[in-house]
């Protein structure tokens, strides 16, 4: 009997607090393994350091740069239980439209003779705002008619990339003024994507619009309730997507200083593979942006070691998706994980 007044009268206690490992600390130690091993294999099979390169590196920067300014959208999308296949040719239809009314007079075919020599802001604005519309329509296909948005994108997609290749007939457009070019010159499309990164990371941490955007991933249902208009807020994040892949076309197209149909094949597929690997679950509900620009910079670094090690680019295809569906297992495992507890 004493004993237990003793037990219940002793002073409780309490447990230190594990402080919490920010999950993007396991996906950076993957990228430095990958990057270790890409280090050594390029010793052993080529005598050359893989790190050490550092025109090789700037390359890899600026080739992750769009795709890694896509899957901020993508992000987004998918933590409200989403997902957009339509990002790439949307990148090829803003590519092509902004272009062409970016060209320069000296260009003699032109494709609109009359509004050549444009300020840049003009063709980037149209850009964005084509990017803005094929975003708008997805979201307002899924919440209008109830169409999973796997089939609502993938229905934009085809399309999309029917409309680059109908609007100059499967043309390219080149002659762009310089203005315009600029913008992909140097290290800018990499500062694109670093202040996208910055402020949606901040939006979605810090605003009513991460909030919801998280609460509808979590449970639709309960975000309903707990009176956000999920319609709405759904066409905004899809919007957004759209806008970013219009963002990504004009850079690209300036980077290469001319547009073609055929742009952004596959950017989609890169970019929900750079949000997956970053953390982002595809049930919805979980995804940081911290952790997709590590999920990009490590399709950046993968894409760059096998083609440093001389490896086939059959390969590399087959060898990027395992990598893909191996981020999905763990993500199931982490769900059923946090399932239980």
């Amino acid at each position: 009997m004493v004993s237990k007044v003793a037990e219940a009268t002793a002073p409780s206690v309490t447990r230190p607090r594990r402080r919490r490992v920010p999950p993007e600390l396991g996906i950076f130690l993957v990228l430095i393994g990958i990057a270790l091993v890409c280090e050594i294999l390029g010793w052993i099979l080529v005598g050359q350091s893989f790190l050490l390169n550092v025109q090789r590196l700037k390359i890899m920067i600026l080739q992750v740069s769009v795709i890694g300014i896509i899957s901020v959208g993508v992000t987004q999308v998918i933590i409200t239980g989403g997902i957009d296949l339509s990002s790439g040719s949307v990148v090829g239809l803003t590519a092509m439209v902004a272009a062409s009314f970016a060209q320069s007079s000296t260009w003699a075919r032109a494709l609109y003779p009359a509004l050549t020599d444009m300020p840049f802001f003009v063709p980037i604005g149209i850009g964005l705002l084509i990017g803005l519309a094929a975003g708008y329509v997805n979201g307002q296909l899924i919440t209008k008619t109830k169409i999973p948005p796997f089939i609502a994108t993938l229905g934009m997609m085809v399309s999309a990339r029917g409309l680059s290749k109908l609007y100059t007939k499967g043309q390219p457009v080149s002659g762009l003024t310089d203005q315009f070019n600029f913008i992909g010159t140097g290290i800018w499309p990499v500062i694109v994507f670093l202040l996208v990164a910055l402020v949606f990371h901040i939006v979605l941490r810090c605003t009513r619009y991460g909030k919801f955007t998280y609460a509808i991933g979590a449970n639709v249902q309960a975000a309903r309730v707990s009176g956000i208009n999920v319609e709405a807020h759904l066409v905004k994040v899809y919007a957004i997507a759209g806008l970013l892949a219009g963002l990504a076309g004009i850079i690209t197209a300036a980077r290469v200083q001319t547009a073609q149909a055929g742009m952004g094949v596959t950017y989609e597929l890169d970019a929900i593979a750079a949000a997956v690997i970053g953390g982002t679950s595809l049930t919805g509900g979980v995804g940081r942006i911290t952790g997709t620009i590590i999920g990009t910079v490590i399709l950046g670094v993968m894409i760059s070691g096998f083609t440093f090690l001389n490896v086939d680019a059959y390969y590399q295809e087959i060898a990027k998706g395992v990598i893909i569906v191996a981020a999905v297992a763990i993500d199931v495992y982490r769900q059923k994980k946090r399932a239980k507890h």
